[in-house]
């Protein structure tokens, strides 16, 4: 029978305690160290370490090949991407947000923000507002997206974002749309919130913007359970209209034959 001995006398639990006290440039010799201690609680630790260096460098990659455009356009000096969120909901205002990264940003886990959780959301914000150039954010009420329509609102709500920026881009990367009276380059992409960073982190601004405002009207409104569906057509929502008619955030436009 061969016995393999603990190399280090290192229980398990201190082990685990030195790869999680590691930064990801250390884990490598980490795994490296202990990959021949036998024990299974050793050999789960190496495991676990080794597959999350895997996905970090797929993330890597994955965040790197979202600068397609960023890299295309490199020599345009300040790049500016914009997203919208809130075109949908019954109730609320439609928020677009704008926001010029450093041309070095490596801010891992941007995506459209539609494909991340609340916690992450909330994560990225802190994370693109201490990181970007700048920032700006435009926000359209019902009553005025009544009075122009959905599309015409957002346009407006864009070029807001645009003027509250603290420096002047020259290249907008937008989503899919081209804004009519900007007097900036534009390059509408197709989905760009998932091709862009940029985009993609303006629309991580803009959701949780208008998340944030949608949950302090619950307060307000709490018969309408605007925390949770943030405006949108949830059957709690359709039935609260239905039972106390439409609050001030509500788009008249958008409820007609939920209520007359």
């Amino acid at each position: 029978m061969i016995i393999t001995m603990d190399k280090t006398n290192k229980k398990i639990a201190e082990i685990k305690l030195e790869f999680m006290m590691a930064d990801n440039n250390h884990i490598p010799s980490l795994i490296k160290e202990y990959e021949t201690d036998l024990r299974s609680g050793v050999q789960t630790i190496c495991k676990q370490y080794r597959d999350k260096l895997i996905a970090l460098d797929n993330e890597i990659k994955r965040t790197e090949a979202m600068k397609l455009y960023e890299i295309k356009y490199n020599d345009y000096k300040y790049i500016c991407g914009i997203d919208e969120v809130g075109r949908g909901p019954l109730a609320g205002p439609v928020v677009a947000a704008a926001v010029i990264l450093p041309k070095d940003c490596s801010i891992l886990y941007i995506n459209d923000s539609k494909q991340l959780s609340e916690r992450k959301r909330e994560e990225l914000y802190d994370e693109i507002i201490s990181s970007a150039l700048t920032f700006g954010v435009g926000s359209i009420p019902p009553k005025r997206i009544d009075e122009v329509n959905i599309l015409q609102a957002t346009y407006e709500a864009m070029r807001q974002a645009i003027a509250n920026l603290k420096i002047e881009p020259d290249l907008l990367l937008n989503d899919a749309v081209t804004i009519p009276d900007v007097n900036i380059k534009q390059v509408p992409i197709v989905k760009g919130d998932s091709k862009s960073i940029s985009i993609a982190a303006a629309s991580i601004i803009a959701k949780v913007t208008r998340d944030r405002l949608m949950v302090s009207y619950d307060k307000v409104f709490p018969q309408y359970d605007f925390a949770s569906n943030k405006g949108y057509g949830s059957q709690k929502h359709i039935e609260a209209l239905k039972t106390y008619g439409p609050t001030a955030i509500h788009r008249k436009s958008f409820i007609k034959n939920i209520h007359e």
